[in-house]
């Protein structure tokens, strides 16, 4: 079933949403793939095809096939992402699944570590964000790129 295009039904909502996207994007000091993985893993979790299917192709520009597809199990393949990454990656688990971990004092103690303040307060918004875009993608079905052939 066909469902609405939440953006052009509310776009005032839209434009705010895409503001801390914009400032998540453009205006912090983190890595663009950094942003980009903490997207994908966040997206994964939520279950939102069209943004893991957008963050998926926003990362094999830059990335190699190998890392995008075990974004899912980072953990057992520390090789592959950095200690940042890693750090990004268990803080966007930890927060995204917020109701079952309360944000622990250990995560927030390893995020710290690997984060400037500023930076661990950015990181956090750019996951509320993808986490706010989720919750209107997955419900709404937005349409993916991705095709059959």
């Amino acid at each position: 079933m066909a469902r609405m295009n939440w953006y052009e039904i509310a776009p005032e909502g839209a434009k705010a949403l895409f503001g801390v996207h914009h400032y998540v994007t453009k205006g912090t000091n983190l890595p663009a793939d950094l942003i980009h993985l903490v997207f994908l893993r966040v997206s994964q979790i939520n279950g939102c095809a069209h943004c893991i299917d957008l963050h998926s192709r926003d990362l094999r520009k830059t990335m190699s096939v190998d890392r995008v597809t075990l974004v899912p199990v980072w953990d057992e393949v520390p090789h592959l992402f950095t200690n940042q990454e890693r750090a990004a990656l268990a803080w966007a688990e930890e927060v995204t699944r917020l109701s079952e971990t309360h944000a622990s004092d250990e995560a927030y103690a390893a995020a710290s570590a690997a984060f400037a303040p500023k930076d661990l307060v950015d990181l956090t918004i750019a996951i509320a964000a993808m986490n706010a875009f989720n919750r209107l993608g997955a419900p709404f079905r937005l349409p993916v790129a991705a095709t059959a052939a």
